[in-house]
């Protein structure tokens, strides 16, 4: 089933190539300015979005080892995931139990201890209190309760989720729709990592609304791959999730092949996004390589930080990873100068008051669906939030012309 959707869509874009068209939405739609730049709204969407529902922050090829970790801070979470020997997969609150620092700097490796850079106590890779500095000097403690706060973790399709909140709103496969088994089809877990760098950048649904939008590319990106790159643009979602696409992304070379025949790498192309934080663009290089951007809100309405993520489908030679990290440097460049400087004064101008509204057209059906998607979560309670999912995942569809 999940082959026949990316044939489909396949289809879908053949005939929109031919006829020199693309999906369009049933009208234009005006999403308020005020949900950019209010504080009290920003304040509920920290509460109601990234405070309860499962957010991705890290590959599970950086976490492949035994012993192997990544640490950082995703919206106001400080977290720490590690591979333990006995292959579990773990995620703690990276914060120590003695006087609350950041006991693992943010980054990637391996260890098999976590040692607080304060005052030295440290844990083992389940999260247990493993050692304290001057033990009888400091005094008695009950070592079982002392060990890191777990977080709730989940591992799909080649990505690992942390769930902030502590209730049971939401389990991974519900909030998901289907789409983790679409996302297979990238073969994420049987990639290697290239390398990992950091983005400032402006308010979150900003940077979130250029993931879906293809509209921008030759314009803002003129000067860099845009010409390139068409844009008409075809959508489809689970649930909140999308895909975005070109009918002139690569569909050209199936047009003298038998559907039958058709390469999965061939269909799975163009920018799929998981609600509410993430991108995966793909793009060909000696292979196939992925930028996998994971977006984090700021301290307010202002701002945001992503981490980008290349993964790459081969294990390269020294050459071939030099190449792939000027590809890195590339994108780096054009995110913070193009995108993220043009966000930045959207956010500004915005601010000022001079328009009530921005408009998404028949032609950004990916940016209508995430808005609407976002306002009804932010009226959704706690408990009838996997029933908003399981909804939205019955009316998955794509955007027909």
């Amino acid at each position: 089933m999940t082959r026949e959707r990316l044939v489909s869509t396949a289809r879908r874009a053949l005939a929109h190539r031919a006829a020199g068209t693309q999906d369009q939405a049933a009208g234009v739609v005006a999403v308020p300015a005020r949900h950019y730049t209010d504080p009290d709204r920003w304040a509920t969407e920290m509460d109601r979005v990234f405070d309860r529902l499962p957010l991705v922050v890290a590959a599970s090829c950086e976490l492949a080892e035994p012993g192997s970790y990544v640490s950082g801070e995703i919206h106001r979470t400080p977290y720490l995931v590690s591979r333990g020997a006995d292959g579990v997969l773990r995620a703690f609150h990276n914060v120590c139990s003695h006087r609350g620092a950041i006991v693992t700097p943010p980054g990637r490796g391996a260890a098999r201890r976590h040692t607080c850079q304060y005052h030295a106590w440290s844990y083992d890779d389940r999260g247990r209190l493993a050692g304290v500095l001057d033990a009888a000097d400091f005094g008695d403690i009950d070592r079982a309760c002392m060990g890191l706060t777990p977080l709730r973790c989940a591992e799909r399709a080649g990505l690992v989720w942390i769930i902030p909140s502590d209730e049971d709103a939401i389990d991974i496969d519900t909030f998901l729709c289907g789409y983790g088994e679409m996302l297979e089809h990238l073969e994420l877990a049987d990639c290697h990592p290239v390398g990992r760098q950091t983005i400032a950048g402006p308010n979150w649904k900003i940077a979130y609304d250029g993931y879906l939008d293809l509209y921008h590319l030759p314009v803002l990106h003129r000067d860099s791959f845009g010409p390139e790159i068409s844009n008409k643009a075809l959508y489809d979602a689970w649930g909140p999730h999308q895909r975005a696409t070109s009918p002139d992304q690569g569909f050209e070379r199936l047009v003298d092949t038998p559907e039958a025949d058709w390469a999965v790498r061939h269909l799975n192309g163009g920018v799929w996004t998981i609600f509410p934080h993430v991108s995966i663009a793909t793009m060909d290089a000696a292979g196939r390589m992925y930028m996998v951007s994971i977006l984090s809100p700021g301290p307010d309405p202002s701002s945001s930080t992503t981490t980008q993520l290349f993964l790459h489908t081969r294990q390269l030679d020294e050459s071939r990873l030099a190449l792939a990290r000027e590809q890195m440097g590339f994108f780096e460049r054009v995110v913070r100068d193009e995108d993220y400087a043009m966000g930045a004064g959207v956010y500004r101008a915005l601010r000022s008051g001079a328009k009530q509204s921005v408009l998404f057209g028949r032609n950004e059906g990916g940016g209508q669906r995430f808005h609407a998607f976002l306002d009804q979560l932010l009226e959704t309670d706690d408990g009838d939030l996997s029933q908003l999912f399981i909804d939205a995942a019955g009316e998955s569809t794509s955007l027909s012309p």
